[in-house]
Order: structure tokens, then sequence, then C-alpha cells
């Protein structure tokens, strides 16, 4: 899927290059910081920008994010310098007041549940600190019309904590911040799950069709079997009361007082009107 952005995420390029140098800095001739950098790049994968027709567009979305609390301040794409959030002891701090004064007409909150693109990641092990940019997802957002803002937030660990961390250590602390969608999968599931349960459904519904169907055809089979056998002649019934119980014969047969009602298997005998005789 892609998502078109404006030309102005070019300008976004720009300020993110100018994100406070000491986190390139620290992590150059820091093996362990560059190892660190790139671990969460592998874990959290970044959005992919590329050029459609003139404008920016996702090439790739990488790892979308959930805003787990409130306090990230998302900028235009054109804005050079960077309001960044601090997160220390699992809670999220804001930027200063200044900052949020100089950007208050052109500027928004990304509300906890908002849905991020990671676009940028920097470790400074000098300062213990690591540096997330997101872009906000406005497709995942319903945002309409886009808006592409983009929010930076600085995660502050104790002296020397980055040094000997390991990356999910790191990460679990992020993940406080911003936890992994998993919507897609959940929906996934969801859907699985009714499918199975209607094909489940179907089927029990099947089965009891074909239950009670044949459990139907049985019965009507037993009716029409009770139905087709051959009904009894009886001694001292009358014409109509054989006719009623066999149909009409193929041939009548009259001698004086007697009659014989000649059917394709059987011959019914009558004197004064009376059976008295079948064969």
């Amino acid at each position: 899927m892609k998502v078109k952005f404006g030309a102005a995420i070019g300008i976004l390029t720009l300020s993110l290059a100018l994100v406070p140098p000491a986190f390139s800095q620290a992590q150059q001739g820091a093996g362990t910081g560059s190892t660190l950098r790139d671990d969460l790049v592998k874990n959290y994968k970044l959005v992919k920008l590329g050029n459609n027709q003139g404008s920016t567009s996702v090439t790739d979305q990488g790892k979308v994010l959930v805003v787990q609390q409130a306090g990230l301040l998302g900028l235009p794409a054109n804005s050079l310098v960077p309001c960044a959030a601090h997160f220390k002891d699992g809670t999220l701090h804001s930027p200063n007041m200044m900052c949020k004064a100089a950007a208050r007409n052109n500027s928004k909150d990304f509300p906890n549940g908002d849905k991020v693109y990671p676009m940028k990641i920097d470790v400074n092990l000098q300062k213990d600190e690591v540096s997330f940019v997101v872009l906000e997802c406005d497709t995942c957002n319903n945002t309409d019309p886009p808006t592409y803002y983009h929010a930076q937030v600085v995660f502050q660990f104790s002296k020397g904590y980055l040094a000997t961390a390991a990356s999910d250590q790191v990460e679990d602390t992020i993940d406080k911040l911003f936890a992994a969608d998993t919507s897609n999968n959940n929906d996934n599931s969801n859907n699985n799950g009714n499918n199975n349960g209607g094909d489940q459904g179907n089927n029990n519904g099947n089965g009891n069709g074909n239950g009670n169907g044949n459990g139907n055809d049985q019965g009507n089979g037993g009716n029409q079997q009770q139905q087709a056998a051959p009904a009894s002649v009886q001694l001292g019934q009358t014409p109509d009361q054989v006719v009623a119980a066999l149909g009409q014969p193929d041939k009548i047969v009259t001698l004086g007082a007697k009659q014989i009602y000649v059917y394709k298997d059987l011959k019914v005998t009558f004197v004064n009107g009376k059976v008295t005789d079948a064969q």
C-alpha cells in the first residue's frame, strides 16, 4: 500500500538532519552504540520514502507503532527545529513551554492511541539517550486531509546504562511508549475466527439439515410405505367400501345377485352387496 506525501517531506528530511549532532557523534567510534542502534533499527523497522511522479510516497511503511502516552508534539514537515519530548522513568514529559509556544499555531498533539511510523533512531552513549523521530500514519488514523506531522522523543536512561544494556532491555522501555500495532493480526484472527465459526455453524446447519432431512425423508418413506401397503378387504364390506380401499376395479362381472370385482391381482366376490370371498 502506498501513502502519498506532499513535497514538503523533502524539508522534513532536512529537519531530521538538524537533530542535535551529539547522537551521531556519540555513535561514531562507539561500537556498542552503533550495535545498539543497528539492533533497534532492525527491530523497529523504519518507514521508507520514495518519489512517485514528483510526490514523495511511502514505499515501505515499516513497523507501525501505537502511542501509549499523550505528550508528543507533532510538527509539520517544514519545521526545522524539533520540539522533543522526553521519556524518563516510565513517564512522557512534553516539550518545554517555549518550544510549544513557538509552534502553537502550527502543531498538534499526538494523542494516546495514535499510530505512527518510526522514521529515525539515534543512540547517544555519552548521555545515555535514545532518540526516536516518528511520522504520523495518517491513513492508520483516518486523518483527512493528511497532515504528515512528525514528532521527536528522547528516551533517557540512568548513567552508564546503555554501555552494557542489551537491545531487548532498551526495547522494554521504548515499548512503554510505542507499542507494536497488532490490529491487523487481530483483524485477521477475528476474521479467521468468524470464518471458522461461520463454517462450523454452516456445518452444524448442514448436519442438522441433513439429519432432519434424512429423518423426515425416512418418516415420509414410512408413511409412503404405509400408504402403499395393500388395503385389507374384509367379509361383509360393501362395494363402495372396497372401491374406497382398492380403487375402481378393472372389470365388474355380474351374475344375478353375485358380483365379481376384478383387479389386477385380486378378485372380490359380492353376494347381495356384501363381500363373501377375495382371491
